[in-house]
């Protein structure tokens, strides 16, 4: 589509500083546009370059335009060999093979992780790309700027942000489901469905309620879901075949931080104090691959008790694990919320420590896809991830804790008592022994998947040998199954300023665990603790 500078100038689509607002609301170029332009190129897309340059288009117009430009070379790579010589997009299809260096290798950064990084590049450096990305710049601008002029108002969203333009058209399907274990850990893969996340981003999502964590894996290697919530090590065991067939799976957001507790059965209230208490016990987790089994062992060793020979540790679906307590099947266990806060609300457990004590800022759950979904649907992937890192964003936010809980609690999503979701969301809470405690950040949600988290779990799956040591590659485990980088694209988008760095220090309880060196921590500590 082409665009004159005549009519580029009198549509409702640039503020100049000088301009006029129109009743409707809008901003329309000044009365002496043709004035303002005259010393302005000519050329209708310099002009255009022009005025981005000076900031007078609106976010809403480039960010559209963007999207625009990346599906349109897209389309232009998957068509590449139905181009006719003469075909005005063989200059995008050279620009973009150029970039990339071949066919094969633009087609797999066109509809990778970093897709959105590769098209803007190629846009940086190509004429054609550019020109068609100015001329979407005019045509996405006047678009908003006559909807604005037509009165039209965007609906009441959940989020303080304003929505996003999301072109339905352009997602592989609409329509998706998503499997999920009902815990508050999964906060914004529900949320997201009541509070509108989803419909924001074009979609409508069937979430699926699931009875434990194996059943999601099955689930997911059977084909049944589209995406799942997972346990944040799951996506490494899949992937590498631990405990299953091979299946590569990515985990592309955390759902949230911190959010576990160790839970005792009330009997032994005075008798539990610190790890080495818990000799004899049998304890609940919820998945062997589960950073809740991980925390459980690393605490434990801490005290000399070896998790393999001193307790008995055994698989519980977190929904049953209240009832497995009262009844004494179990002493104690190591399980997300609400079921923590739940065993005291019926006064048959007490919160021994929280998991946030033992390491600040800990994974527990997080948002994954199978790499076969995501390659035959890399947009909706895209749009699914971005709703549920908006939702999270959301949910971050502890003015919103509270609405949440009324959001999550009834029967189709958690089925949980509304005052043991505040509870948790807030930070506000009954111990078990007596005390309320205030800990704002009991559970978290911060959706940046650091790489550090994948090396600290592959650390501990090779220290309590469910990794042969001589398997793992910490690096390339890392860089393959967290999606670090599209999740530092995705927060950017939604103006937010997310960390630069893939890897952190760690400062756990007991020690500090540094990523460049995995190997010497495992070491470390095996010799101070002897297991």
């Amino acid at each position: 589509m082409t665009v004159s500078p005549k009519s580029l100038l009198t549509q409702p689509v640039v503020d100049t500083g000088h301009a006029d607002r129109c009743a409707c609301g809008g901003i329309h170029a000044p009365k002496d546009h043709w004035r303002f332009a005259s010393d302005m190129p000519q050329d209708p897309v310099a002009l255009i370059d022009d005025l981005i340059k000076m900031g007078l288009y609106p976010p809403q117009a480039l960010s559209l335009a963007d999207t625009l430009t990346q599906v349109e070379l897209k389309k232009t790579l998957v068509l590449s060999d139905r181009l006719s010589e003469t075909d005005p997009r063989q200059g995008l299809r050279h620009e973009l093979l150029q970039q990339a260096g071949g066919i094969e290798a633009a087609l797999a950064a066109a509809f990778g992780p970093k897709s959105s990084e590769f098209f803007r590049d190629t846009i940086r450096s190509g004429d054609f790309s550019r020109r068609d990305f100015l001329q979407k710049v005019a045509v996405s601008a006047t678009l908003i700027g006559l909807s604005s002029c037509a009165g039209k108002k965007a609906s009441e969203q959940a989020s303080t942000k304003s929505k996003q333009v999301v072109a339905i058209g352009l997602l592989e399907e609409t329509n998706v489901r998503i499997g999920f274990i009902p815990i508050t850990c999964a906060t914004p893969i529900i949320m997201s469905e009541p509070l509108g996340f989803y419909e924001r981003y074009g979609l409508s999502a069937e979430l699926v309620k699931m009875p434990s964590w194996a059943a999601v894996r099955d689930s997911a290697i059977a084909g049944e879901l589209d995406a799942y919530h997972m346990l944040s090590p799951m996506p490494i065991a899949m992937t590498l075949g631990l405990g299953s067939t091979t299946f590569p799976i990515k985990l592309a957001s955390i759902e949230n931080v911190n959010g576990q507790a160790i839970t005792v059965a009330s009997k032994y209230k005075d008798k539990v104090k610190g790890p080495a208490d818990f000799k004899g016990f049998k304890i609940g987790v919820p998945f062997p691959f589960s950073m809740h089994n991980l925390l459980l062992r690393y605490y434990l060793a801490a005290g000399g008790l070896d998790p393999d020979k001193d307790v008995q540790i055994s698989p519980v679906p977190p929904p049953d694990s209240v009832a497995r307590l009262t009844v004494g099947d179990i002493d104690a266990m190591l399980m997300p919320d609400p079921f923590n806060q739940r065993a005291v609300f019926e006064k048959v457990g007490f919160i021994h420590m929280l998991t946030r004590d033992l390491w600040p800022g800990h994974p527990c759950c997080a948002f994954a896809a199978s790499q076969q979904w995501i390659d035959a649907n890399p947009n909706t992937f895209r749009a699914v991830n971005n709703a549920i890192i908006d939702g999270a964003r959301y949910a971050r936010d502890r003015g919103n804790r509270e609405k949440i809980a009324a959001a999550i609690a009834p029967r189709k999503y958690l089925n949980q008592p509304e005052e043991v979701l505040r509870a948790v969301l807030t930070g506000k809470f009954e111990d078990g022994l007596g005390n309320v405690q205030d800990v704002p950040d009991r559970i978290d949600f911060i959706p940046y998947p650091w790489k550090s988290f994948a090396y600290w779990i592959s650390s501990q799956l090779v220290r309590w040998k469910l990794l042969p040591e001589d398997k793992v590659d910490y690096a390339k485990i890392g860089n393959q199954i967290f999606l670090t980088d599209l999740a530092r694209d995705l927060a950017v988008e939604q103006g937010e300023a997310p960390p630069t760095n893939d890897l952190r220090v760690e400062k756990l309880k007991f020690d500090t665990f540094d990523p460049s060196n995995p190997e010497a921590y495992v070491k470390a500590q095996i010799q101070k603790y002897g297991i």
